[in-house]
C-alpha cells in the first residue's frame, strides 16, 4: 500500500501515468500469439490457435431453418412493443417449457432509461393476434387503450438456418472477447479446452490490457473505439460460422459484431454481460478521480474486484487472478475504460433486432450483475436461453471452467429440430402421436426464458421458476 501511494505521488509530481502496459518486442507469432497491428501504432496481442485436425469432416447435417418473424414498434412515450409473429422457433422453444404450442407471443416493455428505477413488464395473457399494436378494442386482460401513433417500427422477416458447429468442422471460428481489466489470459482453460477438441479459438487483448500497446489518450479507449478494434480482428479471423463468446463489458462488442455481420456470426455466448440498456458512464463514480488517486487505490480496487468477483475469496482466487491477469491495468486505462462505455445504439430495440441464437450463462453469486439484468436480456432477445450456474460470481469461466465449456460446448452442437412436413393420412395412433411430439423438444439441457415467466436451472439440474424481471441497469 505504501508503494503504490508513492508510485501515485510521483505520478502526479511528473504528470505521467504509472504502470504503462506495453507490448512485447518482438511480433513474430510464438505459442499461438500473435500481435497485429489494427491501425499505426496500435498494437493488439491475440491468441491464435489452429489446432492440428487429423480428420476434417465437412458439415453435412441439414440443421434447421428458423423462421425469425417480429415486429418491433416505439412509442413516443418510450415505450417498447415486441410482436413475435407465429414462426416455428418461438413455437419450438415454448414446447420445451410445457409442452405446450404458442404460434403467437406478444411482449409489451417501457424502454430503459438512464435512472435506476425499476421498469415494468405487462405481458398480455392472450393470444397475439388479439392484442395488436393498433387494435381499437382492448383485451380480455386489460384495460381499454386508444389508438396511439408509432414513433417508428422495424420488421424482421427473414429465413436463419442454425446448425450443429463441431471441432471437425473447418469453417467454425470461436471468438473470445474479455471486458475492463481483464486479458486473454482469463479464457485459458477455455482456449484449452476447445483447442483440444479441434475447434480454431481466436482471443484477442483489448488495447491497454494484457500485452497490447496502451495509447496514452483517453479517446484510444471509447466504445467506438475498441468496437472497430474488434471489428477488424473479426474481419481478419472469420470463417463461414463465427461463434462469438463475450464476458461483462465484451459481451458488448460480441452485440456490435452480431447486429453488424449478422450472417456470418452463427451463434453467441454472454457471459455476466448485463441487460440490453445503452451505455452511459455514471457521473457519480470512484473511476472520475484523478489517475494519480487511483493508482494509490489500486490495492482497494483490487481486493474489491475480488470481493465481488469471485464467490469465494481464498488462495485459490488471488492465484486465478494473479496468473490470469485479470484487472491488472493501468490507472489511466482503467479511469479511461469506465469514463469511455458510450454507446447511446446499443439499446432494447437494438438488441431486439438480433436474430442469433444466444446462450446467456449467469453466476447467482455476481455483485456486479444482478440476474434480473440477464432475465431481462433473456426477455428482449428473440432467441435467447439462460443458465445460471449456483457455484460461480462475476469471473464465473475461471471458478467453474469445466461446468462452463460442457454448457458451451452442448450450445455448440445444438440445432433446432426439422419438424417433417404433415402427411396427408388423417387417421394416427395416439401413441405414435404423443412420441412425434416428446422427441421435438430441442435444447432439453437449457432453459428458454419466456416473456411472462423466468425459469432458472441450477447447476445441480432443479428448476425453479420465478415471476417478471425488472432491469435496474
Amino acid at each position: 500500500m505504501l508503494t503504490s501511494f508513492v508510485e501515485g505521488l510521483l505520478c502526479c509530481l511528473a504528470s505521467k501515468s504509472a504502470n504503462v502496459v506495453v507490448p512485447v518486442e518482438t511480433s513474430e507469432p510464438a505459442d499461438g500469439y500473435e500481435f497485429v497491428e489494427v491501425k499505426p501504432g496500435r498494437v493488439l496481442r491475440v491468441r491464435h490457435i489452429i489446432p492440428d485436425r487429423p480428420v476434417l469432416e465437412e458439415p453435412t447435417g441439414q440443421g434447421g431453418s428458423v423462421s425469425c418473424k417480429r415486429k418491433i414498434t416505439v412509442y413516443r412515450n418510450g415505450q417498447l412493443f415486441i410482436e413475435n409473429l407465429g414462426d416455428r422457433a418461438s413455437t419450438e422453444v415454448k414446447n420445451c417449457q410445457n409442452g405446450e404450442s404458442e404460434p403467437n407471443s406478444t411482449v409489451e416493455v417501457e424502454l430503459t432509461d438512464s435512472g435506476n428505477s425499476p421498469l415494468p413488464v405487462r405481458i398480455p395473457e392472450g393470444r397475439s393476434d388479439s392484442v395488436t399494436a393498433g387494435n381499437n378494442g382492448a383485451s380480455e386482460t386489460g384495460p381499454r387503450k386508444r389508438r396511439r401513433k408509432p414513433k417508428r417500427s422495424v420488421v424482421i422477416d427473414c429465413e436463419r438456418k442454425i446448425s450443429a458447429c463441431k471441432g471437425t468442422h473447418p469453417d467454425v471460428a470461436l471468438f473470445f472477447i474479455h471486458g475492463v481489466g481483464g486479458s486473454l489470459d482469463i479464457w485459458g482453460s477455455q482456449l484449452d479446452f476447445f483447442s483440444r477438441l479441434g475447434y480454431e479459438v481466436i482471443a484477442p487483448d483489448l488495447a491497454g490490457h494484457g500485452a497490447s500497446t496502451a495509447p496514452q489518450i483517453a479517446a484510444a479507449y471509447t466504445f467506438y473505439a475498441l468496437a472497430e478494434d474488434m471489428r477488424l480482428i473479426f474481419k481478419r479471423y472469420a470463417r463461414k460460422r463465427n461463434i462469438l463468446i463475450g464476458h461483462s463489458y465484451g459481451v458488448s462488442f460480441c452485440t456490435f459484431l452480431a447486429h453488424e455481420y449478422p450472417e456470418q456470426i452463427h451463434k453467441m455466448v454472454m457471459i455476466n454481460g448485463g441487460g440490453p440498456t445503452a451505455l452511459e458512464p455514471s457521473l457519480c463514480s470512484i473511476f472520475n478521480l484523478p489517475t494519480c488517486v487511483l493508482h494509490c487505490l489500486s490495492p482497494l480496487l483490487a481486493w474489491s474486484f475480488l470481493k465481488a468477483g469471485f464467490a469465494r475469496q481464498g488462495a485459490k482466487e488471488k492465484q486465478l487472478l494473479k496468473e490470469n491477469n485479470a484487472f491488472n491495468v493501468s490507472s489511466f486505462v482503467l479511469r479511461a475504460m469506465m469514463s469511455g462505455q458510450y454507446w447511446p445504439e446499443g439499446d432494447e430495440v437494438y438488441h431486439a433486432e438480433l436474430t442469433v441464437p444466444t446462450l446467456l450463462v449467469h453466476g447467482m453469486h455476481d455483485k456486479f450483475v444482478p440476474v434480473e439484468e440477464d432475465q431481462r436480456m433473456a426477455e428482449i432477445l428473440l432467441l435467447a436461453f439462460l443458465k445460471v450456474l449456483e457455484d460461480g460470481s462475476h469471473m464465473i469461466m475461471m471458478e467453474c471452467p469445466e461446468a462452463v465449456n460442457t454448457l458451451l460446448h452442448e450450445f455448440f452442437l445444438w440445432e433446432p429440430v426439422t419438424h417433417a412436413p404433415p402427411k396427408k393420412e388423417s387417421k394416427a395412433r395416439p401413441e405414435t402421436a404423443k412420441a412425434q411430439t416428446d422427441n421435438t423438444k430441442p435444447m432439453s439441457d437449457l432453459a428458454k426464458v419466456r416473456p411472462a415467466t423466468a425459469r432458472q436451472t441450477s447447476s445441480n439440474g432443479r428448476t425453479e421458476e420465478k415471476p417478471d424481471s425488472k432491469s435496474k441497469k
